[in-house]
């Protein structure tokens, strides 16, 4: 079998056809998955997630309340002024925050669906505290937003900020 040596032409054609197809493969890879096929969820279901939230509050168990945020959350909380970025930081904040055994009632709420697997929940709330020691009730209200992210089919806190009223 004789060789032939390769053309000039022969080559440039070649090199095209690669270049088209890993073109295009590149972009099979990007592209991914069709994310307008999935479902998006609607307000109703995005607001549910504050209500488990808010039970999970009820059980007073710090680790049941924090199982509601993804592993690398955000919580900026409404009665501390540290950053709660990782498991441990957040438990740490709802063992001393459910000692006064809160109640959560949203005021106003804004539900943004940001796609099939996130959504935005942002507005008002308050949280009915009962002092640990005298058993004395105070309200506090507070702004907050929660981002939310499906993973692994269900819905996780992947930030929560809450912030009291400044004084009016």
């Amino acid at each position: 079998m004789t060789r032939r040596p390769i053309t000039k032409r022969a080559a440039i054609v070649t090199a095209g056809a690669l270049v088209a197809v890993g073109t295009f493969a590149a972009g099979v890879g990007i592209a991914g998955p069709d994310k307008h096929s999935a479902k998006k969820p609607t307000k109703a279901e995005i607001a549910a997630q504050f209500d488990g939230w808010n039970k999970a509050l009820q059980t007073g168990d710090a680790q049941r309340v924090a199982d509601r945020y993804a592993e690398d959350a955000v919580l900026l909380p409404t009665v501390s002024n540290k950053v709660r970025s990782d498991r441990a930081e957040r438990v740490d904040y709802f063992e001393h925050f459910l000692l006064n055994k809160p109640v959560g009632k949203k005021i106003e709420t804004h539900i943004n669906i940001l796609g099939s697997n996130s959504a935005l929940d942002a507005g008002v709330y308050e949280f009915t505290l009962t002092d640990p020691d005298t058993g004395a009730k105070r309200v506090v209200e507070a702004r907050y937003t929660y981002v939310y992210e499906k993973r692994n089919g269900e819905w996780k806190i992947v930030n929560h900020h809450s912030s009291a009223m400044p004084e009016g």
